[in-house]
């Protein structure tokens, strides 16, 4: 079965520092991979050249089996790739709805003509955008402050419609840097829920997360870098239980 991304001998140079060092994982379709490492172990690195903000010193990325390194990053939300970042990336002066439904700006067709003249064709692609950006607000739990501006929420409510923002644009492939980042036990369980939800519907997850709970419940599973280097790769139970992970995050044993 041919994967849904292929990363082979992926490496970053930033100067003379390697921070990433040729890495190679693959991605299926509906499958949740987690991307885990002590810090500095160039986890957002790796996702930043998986979805095309900085391009990588060596090696190859295949989305779909295409290869990605002539596709210019703006163009790969309309290939079904989308992301949300460890910085919230938010418009803080528009609505909560607002805010999800940039997120179709690949998803559009009413020219600039169309929509400066309010054309019949514009205004039905607008209320379809809405009713969708409405669906995907529900479908986080947000349905109810869609109307509120996003800098009035508060963090973990902004993760959410990130997430929302990402989803309406159906992409094939999810890129989740550190969700969990800032919320407490509850809300981290229910995002872990809706991840779940998200890989039913056949959508792939790439994620990086410090949330060791939640990548051993929702992770098929787990690629591990140190310093750059993929030193372990396997299921939860398999990571849990290798000794190169253990004495990267606990230090080697002096015995």
């Amino acid at each position: 079965m041919t994967a849904l991304l292929e990363v082979q001998n992926l490496s970053r140079d930033f100067g003379g520092v390697r921070a990433v060092n040729r890495v190679d994982f693959q991605v299926q379709q509906g499958e949740i991979l987690a991307l885990i490492g002590p810090n500095g172990a160039g986890k957002s690195t790796v996702l930043n050249m998986v979805s095309g903000v900085i391009p990588p010193s060596e090696g190859e990325i295949r989305f779909d089996n295409k290869l990605m390194a002539s596709v210019p990053g703006y163009e790969y939300a309309g290939l079904g790739i989308t992301r949300t970042f460890q910085n919230l990336q938010t418009f803080d002066d528009m609505t909560v709805l607002e805010n999800v439904m940039v997120g179709m700006h690949t998803r559009t067709r009413s020219s600039l003509f169309a929509c400066g003249m309010n054309l019949a064709s514009a205004r039905s692609e607008e209320r379809e955008m809405r009713k969708r950006a409405q669906l995907w607000l529900e479908h986080v739990g947000l349905d109810a402050e869609s109307a509120s501006l996003a800098g009035s929420l508060p963090y973990g409510k902004l993760r959410l419609m990130e997430i929302a923002r990402a989803m309406v644009a159906e992409p094939r492939l999810l890129l989740l840097d550190e969700p969990a980042a800032g919320l407490n036990h509850t809300e981290t369980l229910e995002m872990s829920r809706m991840f779940q939800d998200i890989r039913k519907n056949g959508t792939a997850i790439l994620l990086v997360e410090h949330d060791m709970d939640m990548i051993m419940t929702i992770a098929d599973r787990i690629v591990v870098l140190d310093q750059g280097t993929k030193i372990a790769e396997g299921t939860p139970r398999e990571i849990q239980e290798n000794p190169r992970v253990i004495a990267a995050y606990l230090g080697e044993d002096e015995e």
